[in-house]
């Protein structure tokens, strides 16, 4: 009998195609894993899982006992309960190293967007309103030599600072965890508190990866720490934002607009008011996705998994305490 494999949400299933000849791969989509009947019945055999964002939870754990690794197809792995896999001697992997450059471009992205009002302008044209000069009613604002604060200064940070810095010579300010040298010598990042990162950026720019101690990290008092002119970008996870506070403070025009790659609940709700301001620019959550980035990913995620299910240490490995317990 083949060993089971459960792919969840894995868009490029291609990939996996050379597994089949040793592997029973099941493969899952937009799926509810606490209550579909056929995933829960592959859970009993599986031996990998690899995929995008399943809440890999005791629930989860109980009902998949010979579970060996998740092989998470993202960066993140806040989806991921590591205590209770560590505790069950199952793995957990990431794909890191593979889509920095990808995603800064897709946030700088949004950002010029959003300065420029690229979308608003675009839909100006289609509907037919282009008839005379731009007005002032349709002036946007500058993206060279503004000040760029970025709150978490890591490799997807310090590859937007070099946007900034190298390509629209933007002053940058950020604020970390610790200091990062690096950018500082090549971009001449200035490190600061976060606030007065706040009160002194033209783009309030998030890139913090969600924990304990970010989650809701921007609220009403950061919000009204910002410059009424400040554009606040948006490209770490939706729950490290208070989207309550944000829309008060985008209806009280106390920021200038924002720009959003990810919300509070994905995909976002139909009925959330951020989708009615026209100063608001929403992107679903693409910041690597682009083939390239994707399938790179994807190979990537496979040979974790393949090296978990094998009795290998897997290259990305975020629990490596449970080697101790394997």
């Amino acid at each position: 009998m083949k060993r089971k494999i459960i792919a969840y949400n894995f868009v490029l299933t291609e990939v996996l195609e050379p597994l089949k000849d040793e592997y029973d791969v099941e493969f899952f989509e937009k799926i509810n894993p606490k209550t579909d009947q056929a995933f829960i019945n592959a859970l009993q055999d599986a031996e990998g899982i690899i995929g995008l964002a399943l809440p890999a939870d005791a629930e989860l754990l109980d009902r998949a006992p010979n579970l060996k690794i998740v092989s998470n197809n993202s960066t993140g792995y806040n989806n991921l309960s590591l205590d209770e896999m560590t505790k069950r001697g199952v793995m957990g992997t990431n794909t890191p190293g593979v889509l920095e450059g990808t995603t800064a471009d897709a946030i700088f992205g949004i950002l010029l967007a959003a300065a420029r009002r690229i979308p608003e302008m675009d839909q100006f044209v289609k509907n037919g309103n282009w008839q005379h000069h731009l007005t002032t009613e349709q002036f946007a604002v500058d993206v060279h030599h503004k000040t760029l604060g970025i709150i978490g200064m890591g490799k997807i940070g310090s590859e937007i600072a070099k946007r900034g810095h190298c390509g629209f010579d933007m002053n940058i300010l950020y604020h970390n965890r610790s200091r990062n040298i690096e950018a500082e010598e090549k971009y001449h990042a200035e490190y600061c508190d976060l606030d007065n990162l706040l009160k002194k950026s033209d783009f309030v720019l998030l890139m913090t990866p969600l924990t304990q101690e970010t989650e809701n990290l921007i609220g009403e008092r950061e919000f009204k720490l910002m410059k009424n002119s400040a554009i606040f970008v948006n490209g770490s996870r939706g729950k490290t934002v208070d989207e309550a506070a944000l829309i008060e403070a985008l209806k009280n025009n106390e920021i200038y607009g924002a720009a959003l790659d990810v919300y509070q609940i994905e995909p976002v709700k139909m009925n959330n008011p951020l989708l009615q301001f026209p100063n608001v620019v929403t992107t679903p959550h693409l910041g690597s996705a682009t083939f390239e980035t994707e399938e790179k990913m994807a190979k990537l995620a496979m040979e974790n998994l393949l090296d978990g299910l094998n009795g290998k240490r897997p290259k990305n490995l975020v629990n490596p305490e449970v080697l101790d317990i394997l």
